[in-house]
């Protein structure tokens, strides 16, 4: 369990609020891991997170795959089928040339999106974005005919070289984790500049994933990542969503009640809680 059950959440969640990024993991010998770990898998069961869940008034999901199991989205696909399309959605991991039987399997129990997924920790890699762009180009026609989404991880370094990739998608896409844009790095940067130039764009395709507060920050209550969130905030906050990122893999240790409450630190304004919570994933997933 990544709370402690005494922990105070400081505001009420409007009555549809989203989880719009976290993981489960299930017993290794019923869903074996892939062979590329980034990370030890934790213990992170589906009951585990719904007691999170209702301690901070979620009740909505939006399951997300794991980079430790690679393509295999049967763990989170099982769990999906537990809680029901009424109020659940999932981002998959899968080949873009995946047959059009499992992508038309998976969107009857309520995927809407695809994860385009590479370490927050790579390393500056050149032609590493020239060479993702063919997966995203495929899964972007495949995903626009299903009504799906895409989905990117990526290191700020990559978000700010595909850009321009960015910039010509004719379907939404969410950024996790603000885009890996650091916070040491500040608002002023030509990266974070285009990053907010993207959610602002009037087609309203990018959103923002307040999620992973701790890849980003180096201070002690994440203090130095509020420029970047209020600045997001400021610049388009009908383009945000929020994900606990449950169980926080590498950083385990981490509150997810203490990363639910920076929304009422970033923002007052209940209206303003209630489109990053509500009103922005239903648009987002279908909710």
């Amino acid at each position: 369990m990544s709370f402690n059950p005494a922990e105070l959440v400081q505001f009420t969640a409007p009555p549809n609020a989203c989880d719009a990024h976290f993981h489960v993991f299930g017993p290794a010998e019923l869903y074996p891991y892939g062979s590329d770990l980034r990370y030890a898998p934790p213990h992170a069961p589906l009951e585990d997170y719904l007691q999170l869940a209702k301690h901070l008034g979620i009740s909505r999901y939006v399951f997300v795959q794991p980079s430790a199991y690679g393509r295999d989205n049967s763990c989170m696909l099982d769990a999906m089928k537990i809680i029901g399309t009424k109020n659940c959605r999932g981002i998959v991991d899968i080949d873009e040339n995946a047959p059009d039987e499992l992508i038309a399997s998976m969107n009857d129990l309520g995927v809407r999106g695809v994860r385009v997924n590479v370490s927050p920790v790579f390393p500056q890699t050149s032609g590493l974005a020239d060479q993702l762009k063919s997966r995203i180009d495929i899964l972007a026609k495949r995903c626009s005919e299903i009504g799906w989404h895409l989905d990117f991880l990526l290191p700020g370094w990559l978000t700010a070289e595909l850009i321009p990739v960015f910039q010509r998608l004719e379907l939404p896409f969410s950024m996790a984790h603000m885009g890996m844009n650091l916070a040491k790095d500040g608002v002023d940067t030509p990266a974070f500049k285009n990053f907010l130039n993207l959610l602002k764009d009037p087609n309203q395709l990018a959103y923002a994933k307040f999620t992973g507060i701790y890849r980003m920050s180096k201070t002690p209550g994440f203090v130095d990542a509020d420029p970047l969130a209020k600045a997001i905030i400021d610049a388009a906050p009908q383009q945000i969503i929020w994900g606990s990122d449950y169980p926080h893999l590498s950083f385990g240790e981490k509150s997810s009640v203490e990363l639910f409450n920076l929304l009422g630190r970033w923002t007052y304004q209940e209206s303003i809680r209630k489109l990053i919570l509500e009103d922005n994933p239903a648009r987002l997933f279908g909710f």
